[in-house]
C-alpha cells in the first residue's frame, strides 16, 4: 500500500524538525497514461530511506539515485520519463505516458 500524501508530508516535517537533510521529489506534470498524478511525492533522506511514490515503482530507483546527488550538492533537478525516452525504458516506465519529476533539497 502506498503512503498517503498526509503521511508523506508528516514524515517530511518530522525529518525537518529532527534536522535531517532530505530530498523531496514531486510529480509536476503528466501526459497520457501516467502511473501517479501530478502532485505525488517521494521523500528520500541521506541514508536512502524513502517514503511515497512518483511512479508506482516504475522509476523510483532512478529518482532515488538522482535525489542523493541533490542532497549532496544542493542543485535541484528536473527529470522527465516517457515511453520514447531510453532512460524511461531502462527505468521501467513503459505505460505509454510521460512524467516530469522535480527534485529539491530540504534542509
Amino acid at each position: 500500500m502506498l503512503a498517503s500524501d498526509d503521511e508523506i508530508l508528516r514524515e517530511a516535517q518530522a525529518w525537518a524538525e529532527a534536522g535531517q537533510m532530505f530530498a523531496l521529489a514531486t510529480v509536476i506534470e503528466t501526459w497520457g497514461s501516467a502511473p501517479r498524478p501530478a502532485g505525488s511525492h517521494l521523500i528520500i533522506n541521506r541514508d536512502g530511506r524513502f517514503l511515497g511514490s512518483v511512479s508506482g515503482g516504475c522509476v523510483e530507483a532512478e529518482v532515488i539515485t538522482e535525489a542523493a546527488e541533490v542532497i549532496e550538492h544542493g542543485a535541484p533537478r528536473l527529470l522527465e520519463f516517457g515511453v520514447a525516452d531510453e532512460m524511461a525504458w531502462q527505468a521501467g516506465l513503459s505505460c505509454g505516458g510521460r512524467i516530469k519529476v522535480y527534485i529539491e533539497r530540504v534542509s
